[in-house]
């Protein structure tokens, strides 16, 4: 009498992947896939450079010498201005992170990711990665298009390391609010509405373009807190790039608030978008 035996399931057909090493195998598959999308739709870093480079123009030659940056001239403006600008860049992240997201839920692309063999975790981290590399590219070019337009770094090796360090948190901080906003969002135009009223407000009400004692006196305090102005000020004093302190708590000590920032936006925020990634159903 021959006796049947089944086998033992595999991780393929379960569902899962076995262990850290498949999670890890998974998540770089998905970073790969995404950017891959960089040379098949090659408008989209195109268009986010341009929007960049247009800013750095905009600000340096028009209205630059309307700016005044201690008792400097545009020159020095410029230099106050390139950090600002590799912050607002990367602090749009978030966006290009959640429009992404909400994309691949709305053509069902999650949903056959979760019928996949792959760990749950790759999908999600996978796409911040994906970003924080694509994200690092733009900063590449931005810092050539500052370095044409006469910015300069007067720091050491070690300091302009840290300050791409820092710049490089910041990015996956972002990016994580990125996630939780496109998985909460109806739509791609929702998203970036949201966005747009989100990250770009904040960008502007911080030092990032002008000193601090250009803006009302009540808007001061709202501005000094921002963590765009408190990464921007890291990143100024790491270039070696002028300085504006007004004195204050958050002026003083930017390096450890952009810390306190960047550890905040990603413990609440991270669980946030893994728990609504878990949770969603289209």
């Amino acid at each position: 009498m021959t006796t049947l035996t089944t086998p033992a399931p595999s991780a393929a057909t379960t569902g899962t992947s076995s262990g850290l090493r498949g999670a890890l195998a998974d998540g770089a598959v998905v970073v790969w896939r995404n950017l891959k999308r960089i040379t098949r739709i090659p408008e989209l870093a195109i268009f986010a450079v341009l929007q960049s480079i247009m800013f750095v123009l905009l600000f340096a030659y028009v209205f630059g010498g309307a700016i005044p940056v201690g008792d400097g001239g545009a020159e020095v403006y410029r230099n106050y201005l390139m950090p600002g600008i590799f912050v607002q860049t990367l602090g749009f992240a978030a966006i290009t992170t959640a429009v992404g997201m909400n994309d691949d839920m709305n053509k069902g692309l999650i949903d056959r990711f979760r019928s996949l063999p792959m760990a749950r975790s790759a999908v999600v981290g996978g796409r911040v990665v994906a970003d924080v590399i694509y994200n690092a590219i733009i900063l590449v070019v931005l810092m050539l298009s500052g370095l044409a337009v006469g910015w300069r770094v007067n720091g050491t090796v070690g300091q302009f390391v840290a300050a791409v360090l820092l710049l490089g948190a910041f990015t996956f901080a972002m990016t994580w609010i990125g996630v939780f906003m496109g998985m909460k969002a109806p739509t791609v135009e929702t998203v970036q509405q949201i966005g747009f009223i989100t990250i770009f407000p904040l960008s502007f009400i911080s030092n990032v373009f002008v000193p601090l004692e250009a803006l009302p006196d009540w808007l001061q305090p709202v501005a000094e807190w921002n963590p765009f102005s408190a990464i921007t000020q890291s990143c100024r004093q790491l270039f070696g790039n002028p300085v504006a302190s007004t004195g204050s708590w958050p002026s003083e000590n930017p390096y450890l608030l952009s810390a306190i920032w960047i550890v905040v936006i990603i413990g609440v925020f991270a669980p946030l978008g893994v728990r609504t990634y878990n949770r969603a159903n289209r």
